[in-house]
């Protein structure tokens, strides 16, 4: 494998952006644009319980997506504390508005993500959702 050599600023600019690009691909509400975000050995830990891999992954998101109409995912005052050229962690606050049940609800909380270097681009190892 080659090595990549970036400086700090560089490598927060290109994964912020990454950040940015699965922001929207969650508020696009297509499982599809946002599935190529996450690595096929993903562990994602939600406030209703952990899933292993794209399968189980890929329901959860999907079942947020059938429960939360019009959702408006926002991440908030992202910070890295691990940014190498193959593996990076970030921890946030997000919030998020929409409609359950034909009533407006919101909500926020903390995430942390660690995001990992494959041969494709970068990917989603972990998401730690929070309330």
């Amino acid at each position: 494998m080659m090595a990549v050599v970036m400086d700090d600023g560089s490598l927060e600019s290109e994964l912020t952006s990454f950040m940015g690009d699965y922001e929207r691909a969650n508020n696009s509400h297509d499982i599809e644009r946002v599935v190529p975000f996450i690595a096929a050995d993903a562990v994602y830990w939600f406030s209703d319980g952990a899933y292993r891999g794209i399968g189980e992954i890929r329901s959860a998101i999907e079942k947020t997506f059938a429960t939360i109409l019009d959702e408006v995912y926002q991440v908030r005052d992202l910070e890295w504390p691990v940014l190498t050229p193959d593996v990076a962690v970030c921890r946030y606050r997000f919030a998020w508005d929409g409609v359950i049940g034909g009533e407006p609800r919101s909500g926020q909380g903390r995430g942390t993500n660690v995001i990992v270097r494959r041969d494709d681009g970068w990917k989603m190892l972990h998401e730690h959702l929070s309330s």
